[in-house]
Parts: C-alpha cells; structure tokens; sequence
C-alpha cells in the first residue's frame, strides 16, 4: 500500500495540530524562514505540545521542594529515585491517562499502566507495587457507568497480566467529572542505588537501537489529543488512544533487566508521550549531542507507513536505546530470545541536530537544543475565580437532629465516595509475587516487602499511599493541595512508615482560562507548604491540563501519591501486635485499619472542630459543594504522625485509621467491617453540631485501637507528643451502638450496615 501525499505545510496546518499563530512564528524564525517539512513540523506540534513541553506549568513547578538528603533522582528523568538504605533505592513516578481513557477507557487505562511501568523499569528497577487513582463522574451521567467498568477492566487486564501487585489507590465521584475522567496511574520499583539507567544519548560514534514491539498507526497525535479541551465529537477520536499487549511488555520488562545487568547501555528511555520524538530529543538534549535516525529502519507492523507517522506514533512497548560500542549483537541477542524486534537504527553525533533520513533522503533535519529551549514557556494571566467568596460564604443548613443520624449514616454509606470499592479493587491482583504485606482494603497505605535479586528478604518494606479531596480544592486551591500531601503522608503513619518522598499528577483544567491558572499556582504553592512543614520532597511527577469539556474545567485535583520506609520488617510482621504496657518494643509492626481483637479501646487522635465545608455530608444534605475547606494546621499535623507511626511500631496501636470523607463515624465504621465485628460508641458533643461530631470532616485526626493493657501507654505517648486524646468506645460484639452525651443515636447489626458499605457500588453500577 503507498503512502498518502503528505500536505501541504501551512501556517492553518500548524494551527490544526495544535500550534499557536506565534509558535507557528517562533518556528520559522528558528528555521531562518524556511518552511518545515512535514515531518518537522509534526516534530513541533508534538514536543510543544502542553503534554510534553509543559509550557504553562512549569514557571509554577520551580516552586516545588525537589531535594533531600535521601533523593538520588529527582524530576527531569522517567522516574524519581529515593535512596531506602544499605545499597537499594526505589523508583517511583505517577502519570495520567485522562481523555485516552474517556475515549476508550480499557485501552487509556491499560495503556496508562503500561506506560508508567515503563518509565520506572527504564531507570533499572523491577516493579514491586501499583496505585491508581481515578475520579469519575455522577453514576446517571451519560456513559458513566460504562467508563468505571472499562478503566477497572483496562487496569487490571494489564496490570494482572505483568505479574505487579495493585497495593491501593482511591476514586471518587463528582459531577465535574462527568466529561472528564481521571486516571491516574503510579509504579513504584526496586534497584541498586548505584545501578541506575538514564536518559542519555552520549558518546559520538554510539549506536542507537530501537527495541520492542513494532510501530503502528495508534497513537498518532496522542499528545496533542491530551494538550486541547474536549469538545461535541471527542469520542471520534479513538485512533489517538495506543492499544497495549501486556505479554509483549512482560517480556520487554524481562529483556531490559536481564541487559541492566551488564554495561552495554549507555542510555535508554521509553518511547511515550510523542513516541520516537521525544524520546530522541529528550535523550540528546540532556546530553549535548545530535543524533542521525534512519526512519525506513524503525520495525513497522503496518504497510505503507510514513515518516511522520513513524515519528509520531505512540505504539506501546518500544524503547530507545544507546548502546556502549561492540554490544550492540549482544543486545539484539537477548532482545530475540525474548521474541522482541530490536535493532540499530542510528548513531550519536556531534551536530547538536536531529537528522531523519527515509530511504537515503533527507525528512527531517532539526537543531535539537535550539527547539528545546525554544519551546514556549507562557506566564499566563492568573485571576481568582469569583466562585470562590459565594461558595465559602454559604452557611450550613440547620444541625442535624438526633432522630436523623441512623437514615445520614445509611445514605453516606452508600454514596459511591464514601461506599466501598471492592468491586473496582478486587479485580485487581494485590497479592502476585507474594510480598504485599497490607494490600487493597486492609490498611490506609499499600505495604510491600522489598527483596533482593535472589529473592532474600531486605528486612525492608515500603508503604504507598495515594490521595487527594478536589472538593477541598475547589473551595480553597491552596489548602487544598496541601491537604493532599498530608492525607498521604498521614496514611502512611497508619502503618508506620515514613515518609521518604512523594509524586505527583496535577489535573487541571485549560490553562488559557485565567482563573485556571491561579488554581494551579495556588496549587502549587499549597504542595510546597505541606512538603517543607513536613520535610518530605517531590522527586518526579506528572501535569495534566485542558481537564474540560465543552468549556467545562474539572475541579482543581492535584493528586498525591507518598512513599514511606520501615526499615525493620525483617522476619514475621506482627499484625496483630502484643499488648504493651511501657513504651517499648521490638520495632518490626505495622498495623491495619480494620479492628483486631474483641474488648480494646477505641481512640481518637486529634481534635474535632466544627467543619463541614467540603464534606460528603454537606453534599448529601444540600446537593451543593459549598462552605470553607478545614483547617489544617501543619505542626500539629506532625506531631500527629510521628506519635502514631511510634505507637505502631511500639506496638501499643492494633489498628489506625484517618477520618476522610464520611468524617468520625464513617472512619470507626469503616474499621470495625475491617474487622468484621461490632463497637460500642460513647460520644460527647461539648460545644460541637452534632452533624459536625459524628460526619463534619475535620483533618488531622486518626482513630485507633489499643488493647486495655496499652492505653496508660497510648496516653503516655500521646502527652509527650503533644497530641490531643480522647477515649470514644470499645470494640466487640455483633452490634454497633452509639450514644452521643448519653443519649442512643444508632443500634444495628453490623454484618447488615456492612453489607450496604460493600455493595453499594456495585448495585449502583448495575
């Protein structure tokens, strides 16, 4: 089959592919007035597109704290490293894969998790663990529900396939989703800390290699597609979204670390984002040098195939690599022995330009630093949203009465936030490979055990948690960002881990619009406020903007997903820890949020103000996301989780949970179905709501469990952290009773308050 005539290069071509009238300008003035080619010009529209040059985000992303004592990679390469001691580090990034996935939600969402797990076992490390966060939109919405099962098949027919655990990750529903999903997707790996691989194309002379599976038409203006708004006709859009093998990248996974065990590569990236583009400019540029690519040599899987299709196309599982001299038979070696194509298709030079050849002439000839550095970088206009002051000014409706609490506790039970996620989850395989410690559902963080190249355990174990409240973030951009690196790193204390660096995926809507822009710096600034309070860095991560359909912006969700260390989990993690009496222990436990034993106090950790702004409550009773986010008050949120990451290891804590979205009573609900039993609740309202008690959502506050011979020790432990304490039940018996001053509020079954928790989802989905 023969190729199409290629078009035309005009200036309304430019524009078409997603360039502006004064980047079509920029361009020909980098090119001394010559017209591009079009190959070249797809070149343009793709590495200056918002996905991959991040134009308007990143005068904003300088203001995140990237360094630590423990950071060996921060942003800029495929992943972030963070050293977790005695010769290991992990790798670990999060990105999104939004509008591919409301186009056709198994592909986006297979195709997401595929493509992070390639941008971590690019670095050298083996996948230990996944997270996804999703949001989607209201169940009734056209095609809602459809989406929430093809993203949940697309996750775990690809992850399940790789032999990579799901250890966690969240979803939530809003109608400012309704049409624009999110998914979210974070892989965190094991490697060497002296054995990293990473993006460079160095050495004049090197070969460069292409490896993996063959290049075909999906994908093609992939980026572009992620970098415009969604409009009346976006399904259409389907050949924009790659289709993902999950055994091909299997076996790509294998190869790469079998050659990462040598030292014939000098440089590999994953071609993503803009496939051989971006992976090629990314490479030189970082190193300085050009790079000559012969375009009819790229393995095609389909007839007729162009050079800018060749270039632009985002087919999965393919690498780029730059070979050490002499090695490149041994590396096509093992690339066949896996089944895999790989082979040279180039060289590095000294020109400082990118040079496409098809057939023996000429397709594209490039400077490579010069684009670069001239892709756009835009300030854009930044206003606040007159939304704001309205939504924060309107009061809360009249107090919940007494007679009410049992029908709100059913009703929140059952909203499809609060409600359990079993169903999306347990499609998922948490426990592959045999290393989870907590996994979906059991506790507040993922908790994976790291283990050496021969299978030996490290003694170590890594905790992951993911998180973000976007209504928080739209009633207050700044705190509510900030709110998200606390809930995580909070979820990590629950298991007693700490926290040793974050990732990111900033989902906004288009920048153009003024009131967009300033929720993202406020955004931003809010990230940096809670990672120095709680000296934790930002070591890679990920934006996504143009979140909107029809004019329509998503709330502002800028996603947080933490890591965090134990380092003693050598031998039998004690789950259900010992009774202590003095503030001593071994230091090997970690603990989950369901209830362990019968007869233990239940505690909360921290104090209940009267806030319901933002809460799922609030939207229960008015329909409305209105009121003023929570405080978070930043020291007392580090007091708060050094005390229960010490109680846990000490072993005087059996279980912590954080109370989110449902507020006090859904947190202590949600661990007594845990731990499949009932509790006893005796509350005090002092001068509270009593709708602010039992559902307001009030941060920076953990509920625990204690066994009887531990809490002298708990209160102990608590005063020298200077934590606020109050005993508010007990656990046992079949029933869950509250009283609040005395007065019965609630007397159910369990097993039956239960039972609409864990099917409530899934009834609603049909």
């Amino acid at each position: 089959m023969s190729a199409a005539p290629e078009p035309a290069v005009t200036e309304a071509l430019a524009l078409e592919l997603g360039l502006s009238r004064d980047e079509w300008q920029v361009i020909l003035r980098l090119l001394e007035g010559r017209l591009p080619t079009y190959p070249e010009l797809g070149v343009f529209s793709a590495m200056w597109s918002e996905h991959c040059s991040y134009k308007s985000s990143r005068i904003h992303l300088k203001n995140l704290p990237t360094e630590g004592p423990r950071v060996i990679q921060g942003p800029g390469e495929n992943a972030g490293v963070v050293d977790i001691g005695d010769g290991w580090a992990v790798a670990f990034k999060m990105e999104s894969h939004n509008h591919p996935s409301y186009i056709e939600p198994y592909q986006g969402a297979a195709t997401g998790v595929g493509g992070i797990l390639r941008d971590v076992f690019t670095m050298g490390a083996r996948p230990l663990a996944n997270l996804n966060s999703l949001r989607f939109g209201e169940l009734d919405a056209p095609r809602m529900k459809g989406l929430v099962k093809g993203v949940a098949a697309g996750i775990s027919g690809y992850g399940n396939c790789m032999g990579v655990p799901m250890l966690g990750g969240d979803a939530a529903f809003d109608a400012s989703y309704n049409g624009n999903i999110l998914v979210n997707a974070f892989t965190l790996g094991v490697l060497r800390a002296d054995r990293i691989f990473k993006g460079f194309a160095s050495g004049v002379g090197n070969k460069v290699m292409y490896i993996g599976s063959k290049t075909g038409r999906d994908g093609i203006h992939g980026a572009s597609m992620a970098s415009a708004e969604f409009g009346e006709g976006s399904e259409e859009k389907r050949p924009t979204v790659q289709v993902g093998d999950p055994f091909t990248e299997k076996l790509l996974l294998e190869a790469c670390l079998e050659i990462f065990q040598t030292d014939w590569v000098i440089g590999i990236q994953d071609m993503g984002a803009a496939g051989l583009t971006s992976s090629s400019f990314e490479m030189a540029s970082r190193a300085g040098t050009g790079l000559e690519i012969r375009l009819d040599q790229v393995p095609q899987r389909e007839e007729g195939m162009t050079p800018f299709e060749l270039l632009l196309s985002e087919s999965q599982e393919r690498m780029l690599l730059v070979a050490r001299p002499g090695c490149e038979p041994l590396i096509i070696g093992v690339l066949h022995k896996w089944g895999l194509d790989a082979c040279v298709v180039g060289e590095v030079t000294e020109t400082g330009r990118f040079i496409g050849s098809w057939h023996g002439a000429p397709a594209i000839d490039l400077p490579i630093q010069p684009l670069v550095d001239a892709a756009p970088k835009y300030d854009r206009p930044r206003q606040r949203p007159g939304y704001l002051d309205a939504v924060n000014a309107v009061p809360p409706p009249d107090d919940l009465r007494p007679a009410e609490v049992e029908r709100t506790l059913r009703s929140l039970l059952q909203q499809p936030t609060v409600a359990s996620k079993r169903w999306i989850y347990e499609q998922y395989d948490g426990t592959v490979r045999s290393n989870t410690l907590l996994g979906m559902g059991r506790g507040d963080a993922g908790l994976i055990r790291v283990k050496d190249e021969a299978g030996q355990d490290t003694g170590k174990a890594v905790a992951m948690s993911s998180d973000c409240n976007s209504r928080f973030c739209y009633l207050d951009p700044f705190w509510g960002a900030a709110h998200a690196v606390a809930e995580a790193c909070r979820n990590l204390a629950c298991v007693g881990a700490e926290p040793i660096g974050l990732t990111d995926c900033l989902n906004y809507g288009n920048p153009e619009k003024p009131e967009n822009m300033w929720t993202f710096e406020q955004g931003c600034l809010g990230i940096r406020q809670a990672c120095l309070a709680l000296d934790v860095p930002i070591v890679s991560g990920n934006v996504s903007l143009y979140n909107d359909t029809e004019g329509q912006s998503i709330f502002p969700t800028p996603m947080i997903a933490a890591v965090g260390l134990v380092e003693d989990c050598a031998g039998p993690v004690v789950l259900d820890a010992p009774d202590a009496t003095a503030l001593t222990g071994t230091g090997n436990r970690v603990c989950g949020s369901g209830f362990r034993a019968a007869h233990d106090g239940i505690f909360l950790l921290g104090e209940t103000r009267d806030e319901l702004g933002g809460s799922e409550y609030l939207k229960l009773r008015t329909g409305q996301v209105t009121g003023t986010c929570p405080e978070l008050r930043l020291d007392e949120e580090l007091r708060l989780q050094a005390c229960v990451r010490e109680g846990v290891r000490l072993g005087l804590i059996r279980s912590a949970h954080d109370t989110s979205e449902g507020g006090l009573l859904t947190a202590v609900l949600e661990s007594a179905f845990g731990g499949e039993m009932g509790c006893q609740l005796l509350l005090s309202r002092g001068l509270l709501r009593l709708d602010s008690l039992l559902f307001g959502e009030t941060v920076g506050r953990i509920v625990v469990s204690v066994g009887p011979e531990g809490e002298s020790s708990l209160a102990t432990l608590c005063r020298t952290h200077r934590v606020p304490l109050a005993k508010i039940g007990t656990t046992g018996g079949t029933r869950i009773t509250l009283a609040v001053d005395g007065q019965p509020l609630l007397d159910a079954e369990a097993a039956e308050l239960k039972g609409l928790f864990d099917l409530a989802l899934e009834t609603a989905l049909g």
